[in-house]
C-alpha cells in the first residue's frame, strides 16, 4: 500500500499542525500567538482603523466630523478588544467575498457601527488609506508588542541565568582551549561572564529599537487626502497619529513604509541568536569533556539502545532552532528593505513569517534555560585537566624572564625560545617546571612566586573581571 492510500491525517482534525511550532513546541511559543499570528494581525488592523477614525474626529481633519462621545469611542475600541472566535469567523466571511484581508477589516467595522450614532460617519473608516497604511502600522505594533512583552523578557531571563552561573563559578579554575589545544587557564565563571556580557549588549540594542510607521496614502504623497480636503495639514495629522500609537513617524515613504527598522531589529535578534548558539556549542563541549554533569530525569531515556546515556539535547535543540531562526531573520532583513519602484507585494508573504522566526528563537531560549538548570559543575574533572597540563606555565615563566631581562637581570636571554624547547609537544610536570625556575637567577620574590604557581592558580584576574564587569 502506498502512503497516499493511508488515512488522511488532515481529515481527522484541522487542528493537526503542519509545523512544529504549532504542534510539538506549541507550549513554548504560545505567548507569541497574541502578537504575531494571523488573527493577531487582523485584530491589530482593527485597532489601527478605529484609532484613525477617532483621530480624524479629534483633529477635525475632515469637515462634517464631530467630537465623539466616550460611549462612541468605547464602541469603536471594543471591536478590536473583543475580537474573538466569532470576530475571526466574521472577518473570514468578508474576506471570502472581497478576496482582500484589509478590505474585510473595513467592512467588519462598518457592519459593527450600523444602526448606531456612528453610522453617518461610516466613511471615515479607512478614509484616504491604502492597505499598507494599515498594515505597516499593524506590523510595527505587533512586532513591538512581541519583542517587548514576550521575547525580551525571555531573553533577559536567559542572560540573568548565564550571569548567575558566571558568578557562581567565578573562582572555579578551568583549562582554556584555544584552537582546541591546552592554553592559559581561566575560570569557568569568567567564560560565562563573557557570554553574558555579549548577550546583554545585544539586548540593550534591541531594547532601544525604533518602530517606524507611516500613514500617507497610496504612494506616500497624501494625494487622496489633499484632493478630498486640501485645507487640512495632513502631514501634521499623520505625524500625531503615528506618534500617538507609540511609534516613530516615517515622513518619507513610497506606498510602503520602508521596513528598514525591521531589518535592523532582525539583524540584532539574529546576532543575539548566533551568540547564544556559541554558548550552546561551548556548553555541549564542556559536557563532552566532563566539566558539567547533567541531572538524570526520572523516566527519561537518552538513547533507545544505550541505557547509560544522558544527552545534552536541550543545547542541541537550541542550536538547530537558532540556525532556523537566524536564516529566517536574515531572509526577512534582506527581502523587506527592497520594494520595486513604489510598491511590490513581496513583503506581504515575508512578514507573515515574522512569527515563525521569533518562534524558533523563543524556543531556543527556552531550551537553553532548561538545559542550564540541569547542569552541575564537576570541579574534580576541571582540576584533573589542569593538573595534567603544567606546560601552560611556560607562558608566565617566559613573561617573568622578559621582565627580568628588561630590569637588567643576567641569564634571561631568549626566554620564549628556552620555554618552547622545554615544553612544546612534551608532557611536563610540576617537578620539571620548578627545576627550570630554580635554575634561573631570578629575584627571590619572583622565583618564589613562580615556584608556587600551579595551572589551577594561574588564572590572572578572571575572578576580578567577573566581579567588576558583571556585578
Amino acid at each position: 500500500m502506498r502512503v497516499t492510500d493511508w488515512t488522511s491525517l488532515a481529515s481527522l482534525s484541522p487542528a493537526i499542525a503542519l509545523g512544529p511550532l504549532d504542534g510539538r513546541y506549541r507550549g513554548a511559543v504560545a505567548p507569541l500567538v497574541d502578537h504575531l499570528s494571523e488573527p493577531a494581525l487582523n485584530r491589530m488592523r482593527l485597532h489601527v482603523e478605529v484609532e484613525w477614525f477617532i483621530h480624524l474626529c479629534e483633529t477635525a481633519a475632515v469637515p462634517g466630523t464631530r467630537v465623539l462621545t466616550d460611549d462612541e469611542k468605547a464602541l469603536l475600541r471594543g471591536i478590536p478588544a473583543g475580537f474573538d472566535a466569532a470576530g475571526i469567523a466574521e472577518h473570514a466571511a468578508h474576506e471570502r467575498v472581497t478576496i482582500h484581508d484589509v478590505k474585510a477589516v473595513e467592512y467588519l467595522i462598518k457592519d459593527r457601527i450600523k444602526g448606531t450614532s456612528l453610522e453617518p460617519l461610516g466613511e471615515l473608516v479607512h478614509f484616504a488609506c491604502t492597505s499598507e497604511d494599515i498594515n505597516n502600522l499593524s506590523y510595527a505594533l505587533m512586532v513591538k508588542g512581541a519583542v517587548q512583552d514576550v521575547w525580551l523578557p525571555a531573553a533577559s531571563s536567559l542572560v540573568n541565568d548565564v550571569a548567575d552561573l558566571a558568578r557562581t563559578a567565578k573562582a572555579v579554575p578551568m583549562l582554556s582551549r584555544t584552537h582546541g589545544q591546552t592554553a592559559t587557564p581561566t575560570t569557568l565563571g569568567k567564560e560565562f561572564a563573557v557570554l553574558a556580557h555579549r548577550l546583554g549588549r545585544q539586548l540593550r540594542r534591541i531594547d532601544g529599537q525604533e518602530y517606524l510607521g507611516k500613514i500617507n496614502g497610496a504612494t506616500g504623497t497624501f494625494g487622496a487626502h489633499t484632493a478630498a480636503v486640501p485645507e487640512t495639514d495632513w502631514i501634521e495629522v499623520s505625524r500625531t497619529f503615528v506618534e500617538g500609537l507609540g511609534l516613530t513617524w516615517n515622513p518619507l515613504t513610497t506606498q510602503i513604509e520602508s521596513h528598514d527598522w525591521q531589518a535592523e531589529l532582525y539583524a540584532d535578534v539574529a546576532r543575539f541568536g548566533r551568540i547564544l548558539h556559541n554558548l550552546a556549542t561551548d556548553v555541549w563541549t564542556y559536557v563532552s569533556l566532563g566539566y558539567f554533569a547533567q541531572a538524570a530525569v526520572a523516566g527519561a531515556v537518552g538513547s533507545s539502545a544505550m541505557p547509560h546515556k544522558i544527552n545534552p539535547i536541550r543545547f542541541e535543540n537550541a542550536e538547530a532552532n537558532l540556525e532556523i531562526s537566524a536564516a529566517l531573520f536574515d531572509t526577512l532583513g534582506a527581502t523587506l528593505v527592497t520594494s520595486r519602484l513604489q510598491r511590490d507585494l513581496t513583503d506581504s508573504t515575508s512578514q507573515r513569517n515574522i512569527g515563525v522566526a521569533f518562534g524558533h528563537s523563543l524556543l531556543a531560549i527556552d531550551n537553553v534555560r532548561r538545559g542550564l538548570t540541569a547542569l552541575t559543575v564537576n570541579e574534580a574533572a576541571l582540576a584533573a585537566d589542569l593538573d595534567a597540563s603544567w606546560e601552560v606555565l611556560a607562558e608566565p615563566i617566559q613573561s617573568a624572564m622578559r621582565a627580568a631581562s628588561i630590569a637588567g637581570v643576567p641569564g634571561m636571554e631568549n626566554p620564549y625560545e628556552r620555554l618552547k624547547e622545554l615544553t612544546r609537544g612534551q608532557q611536563i610536570n610540576a617537578e620539571a617546571i620548578r627545576t627550570f625556575v630554580g635554575g634561573l637567577s631570578l629575584e627571590p620574590e619572583m622565583a618564589a612566586r613562580l615556584e608556587a604557581l600551579t595551572p589551577g592558580s594561574y588564572v590572572g584576574l578572571a575572578e576580578t573581571l567577573v566581579d567588576r564587569f558583571l556585578g
